[in-house]
């Protein structure tokens, strides 16, 4: 697993969930998410588009936030405009924002709102641990998928099932049943 350090690289190395060290990258994780698009054009419904934004917003949001705005005014406008006409104008902002490339900052944009759904539940300790993870992060002492893999149990801990249904985690997340929020949990039941 590489460090996030030059995100300029369109082949810097992520990795699934549950795969055996077959890492993709940022480019893979790209085309998914173009193809899952291809399925809602071929679909020709509202609601698979509306569907389609939900799940990828973190994803497109860790790379560009001003065409994540964007898409959902188009996403929103449906019954304005020919949903033909919002089709061929949401994959063109889709494409756009993944032109721009994830950034450590972008990232921690990212994780700070996937925070806010666990702010108030979370317990002093908790809140701690997951702040001196972002700043482990910040400093590249952790990568996104590290990051991740330790926040992907707390959105089943509460039961998250719109954070669950994010291709942000499917697509960064590590893969690692040793997590300390695992731990921490285990030490507060």
């Amino acid at each position: 697993m590489c460090k996030l350090n030059d995100f300029s690289k369109v082949e810097e190395k992520i990795e699934l969930p549950n795969s055996i060290n077959d890492p993709i990258s940022e480019k893979d994780a790209v085309e998914y998410v173009l193809q899952r698009f291809e399925s809602v054009k071929e679909n020709g419904k509202i609601k698979d588009l509306v569907s389609f934004h939900a799940m990828n917003k973190y994803m497109i949001m860790a790379h560009s936030q001003e065409e994540l705005k964007i898409l959902g005014n188009l996403v929103a406008s449906n019954k304005k405009i020919d949903y033909h006409e919002i089709l061929d104008e949401y994959e063109k902002h889709l494409k756009n924002s993944f032109e721009s490339k994830p950034t450590i900052k972008k990232h921690s944009n990212v994780i700070m709102h996937i925070f806010g759904y666990f702010s108030n539940s979370f317990s002093q300790q908790e809140k701690e641990k997951f702040f001196k993870m972002l700043a482990d992060f910040k400093d590249e002492k952790m990568t996104i998928g590290e990051f991740l893999s330790e926040i992907n149990p707390i959105v089943y801990r509460f039961n998250n099932t719109y954070l669950s249904s994010q291709t942000y985690f499917l697509l960064y997340s590590n893969s690692d049943p040793t997590n300390l929020f695992k731990i921490l949990s285990k030490k507060l039941c």
